[in-house]
């Protein structure tokens, strides 16, 4: 007598259950060509004018993938802008309190001066004025973006000595980010005069040294 080549007793193979649509697996490469459509159209049209349309459109994805990620432009900015947070700069070592200051202005006066950043950081302090989720999100990645690295400058200072031991962080902070930011974003000065960055680190550095 034949037997069905299938025992009953036998444990049977279980049919793959399909994910749920919000499950699906979200390709890193999309995420990223969004993250970058999303600048440009900061740069290009600002936050008012910029469409999810337009993101996904330049993108090169359809509006689901962008809303598949984020709730709305609001969501897409804010966790944007959070993250450039988290990112910080480089530390300087460049063993002198002058010369790590000299370091950090130089990089933060290219990325502040970038054409991108020129107009979508005052492109934004503008909506920061109505909206308060954004007001918050853009104080937090200026402020901790330069905080962490001003910090670890001021505490390599105080270990060569060539500052003293438990100076005022806050007002330390203030003086390394205030003027650059000042010239750079709050007037837009379009040209740094020639020995700026070299001027306003020596002149910082003695400020510094005199809390």
């Amino acid at each position: 007598m034949t037997t069905n080549a299938t025992n009953a007793d036998e444990p049977q193979a279980k049919p793959r259950r399909r994910a749920p649509a919000g499950a699906a697996v979200l390709r890193e490469d999309v995420t990223e060509a969004i993250r970058a459509a999303v600048f440009e159209e900061l740069a290009t049209v600002g936050y008012a004018r910029m469409s999810i349309e337009g993101i996904a459109r330049r993108a090169g994805v359809g509006k689901t993938a962008v809303y598949r990620r984020w709730r709305s432009k609001l969501h897409l900015v804010l966790d944007l802008v959070s993250a450039l947070a988290v990112q910080g700069l480089p530390a300087p070592e460049t063993g002198s309190l002058e010369g790590d200051l000299r370091m950090l202005y130089e990089v933060t006066s290219r990325a502040l001066r970038h054409p991108a950043a020129s107009q979508i950081i005052p492109d934004l302090q503008a909506e920061a004025a109505r909206n308060p989720e954004i007001a918050e999100a853009l104080q937090k990645t200026l402020r901790e973006g330069q905080e962490g690295v001003a910090l670890k400058i001021v505490a390599a200072a105080e270990q060569r000595g060539e500052v003293r031991m438990g100076l005022d962080d806050e007002l330390a902070l203030d003086l390394i980010s205030g003027p650059l930011y000042w010239r750079s974003v709050v007037i837009r000065s379009p040209k740094l005069p020639k020995g700026y960055l070299g001027a306003l680190a020596r002149a910082t550095a003695e400020a510094i040294k005199a809390l």
